[in-house]
């Protein structure tokens, strides 16, 4: 899987298409990512016990499927991901400008 928790994704298509954001979740098995402040639903809720969940309509990320989506480039433009190196040395390299995208780089 190239796209993992805090990378930052673009929108391929869709009602958000171009929004960008950074990924919250992602869920491997299913096949679905969860992009902060995209893809927006309302759900209502019921108050919760003692208090301590107030009823109303609530604002929150849905998933959407991970085809939908592509890592950004320094550029801003989307980029495909190519995995460079053998074993645990392995990182992810952008296609598009060489750029190494795992989060332990210096």
């Amino acid at each position: 899987m190239s796209i993992t928790k805090g990378d930052r994704v673009i929108i391929l298509s869709g009602a958000d298409k171009g929004k960008t954001g950074e990924v919250r979740a992602v869920y491997p098995k299913k096949g679905l990512v969860v992009v902060e402040k995209v893809r927006l639903v309302k759900r209502h809720a019921k108050a919760g016990r003692f208090g301590l969940q107030q009823s109303g309509v609530i604002e929150k990320e849905a998933p959407l499927p991970l085809c939908k989506v592509a890592l950004v480039d320094k550029k801003g433009k989307p980029t495909r991901v190519r995995s460079t190196g053998e074993g645990k040395a392995k990182t992810r390299t952008a296609a598009t400008t060489g750029e190494i995208f795992d989060r332990h780089k210096e």
